[in-house]
C-alpha cells in the first residue's frame, strides 16, 4: 500500500482513484482482517505451545490419556465455520455491489467509449464525440464512464487497476465496464493477458481531467487526429505496439506513444464485432489476429 504511492501513475487498487477500487481495498482489508482471526492464534500458540512443552520443563501438566475436549472442539471448527459463513456473505454482496456491468451513479450524463482489443494495443472510440484514440482515453472527473468493449485478435484481459477490476475481452463477443474517478490522474491501463511479444508494451494512459481540461483535449484530437476509416483501421490492426502503429499512421504533432483519430467511421465498432458472427469461419487474411493477415495497401505517396 505504501509502495503503491511512490509512482506518479497510479497503477493499484490499493492507491484508489474512485469508488469502484475503493470498495475493492476495502473488501481486501476486511477478508484479510478476517482471515487473521485464524491464522494468528496459529503463528502466536505453535511456538509457544513448542516451549512450554519442551523436553525439559518438568512444570508442564503431562497427560497420556486425554482424548476429548468438547470447548477445544468446539473452538477449532466453530471459529473457522463462522468465518467461513461471514466471508462467503461478504464475497456475495461485494460481487454483486461491484458488478462490472452495473452503472455508476454520477451527477453527469454517462459518457460511453467503446474499447476494441488489438495486438499489442487498445483502441478507444467516443461515439458521441466522432473521435478516437490509441493507448491514452481521457474523461471527466465525477462522470461515469460507461465502457463497451470487444476485441478484433485473441482474447484479452482490460483493467485499469486505480479505479475498476479486470474483464477479458473476445472477437464476437461484447462485454461492459463502469468506471468513475474521484479525482483528476494518470492512471495505469494495461492487458493481463498474455498475448505475444508485445504483451508488456500494451499498456494504456486514463486520464481524469477536469470538464474544462477534457475539453481542450477533445479538440486537440480533433485538431490533430487523422481519419479512421476501413483502410485505416485495417493498418492499424496490424500486429504491432503503440509505439509502432504511431510510426505507420501518426504525425508529429500526437504523442509518441498515443494516435489520435477523427472522422472515426460510423459503426466501426459494430462492424468489427460482427466479423465474427456470421456463421461462416473468417479467413485468416481477413482476421487481424491470424498469421498471414493482410491490410489494405497503404494510400499512394504514404509510407507503410
Amino acid at each position: 500500500m505504501l509502495l503503491s504511492a511512490c509512482s506518479e501513475q497510479r497503477s493499484s487498487f490499493l492507491d484508489p482513484g474512485g469508488p469502484i477500487a475503493a470498495a475493492q481495498r476495502a473488501h481486501m482489508i476486511e477478508v484479510v482482517g478476517w482471515t487473521m482471526i485464524a491464522v494468528l492464534p496459529v503463528f502466536v500458540l505453535v511456538p509457544l505451545m513448542l516451549w512450554r512443552y519442551r523436553y525439559r520443563n518438568d512444570k508442564a501438566r503431562y497427560t497420556p490419556d486425554w482424548e476429548f475436549s468438547g470447548w477445544l472442539d468446539l473452538l477449532m471448527w466453530g471459529v473457522p465455520f463462522i468465518i467461513v459463513v461471514v466471508l462467503s456473505s461478504m464475497l456475495w454482496k461485494s460481487t454483486h455491489a461491484l458488478d462490472p456491468y452495473k452503472p455508476i451513479a454520477s451527477a453527469e450524463a454517462p459518457l460511453e467509449v467503446q474499447v476494441i482489443g488489438l495486438d499489442w494495443k487498445w483502441l478507444f472510440i467516443y461515439p458521441e464525440l466522432g473521435i478516437a484514440t490509441v493507448n491514452e482515453m481521457a474523461f471527466p472527473v465525477g462522470t461515469s464512464v460507461s465502457f463497451v468493449l470487444t476485441a478484433d485478435t485473441v482474447m484479452q484481459s482490460f483493467v485499469i487497476a486505480a479505479l475498476a477490476g479486470q474483464i477479458y475481452v473476445m472477437p464476437g463477443m461484447r462485454t461492459q465496464l463502469h468506471v468513475l474517478a474521484d479525482e483528476p490522474g494518470d492512471y495505469e491501463g494495461e492487458n493481463m493477458q498474455f498475448n505475444g511479444l508485445g504483451f508488456t508494451k500494451q499498456k494504456f494512459r486514463a486520464l481524469a481531467m477536469t470538464p474544462a481540461d477534457f475539453s481542450a483535449w477533445v479538440e486537440e484530437v480533433r485538431s490533430h487526429g487523422v481519419a479512421l476509416d476501413e483502410a485505416t483501421y485495417g493498418r492499424l490492426a496490424v500486429a504491432s505496439t503503440g509505439t509502432q502503429a504511431h510510426d505507420t499512421l501518426g504525425s508529429p504533432q500526437m504523442p509518441a506513444d498515443a494516435l489520435y483519430f477523427n472522422a472515426v467511421e460510423a459503426a466501426l465498432f459494430e462492424g468489427v464485432l460482427h466479423r465474427y458472427m456470421r456463421g461462416t469461419a473468417v479467413p485468416p487474411a481477413l482476421q487481424p489476429g491470424a498469421v498471414g493477415y493482410l491490410p489494405p495497401p497503404a494510400p499512394t505517396g504514404e509510407s507503410q
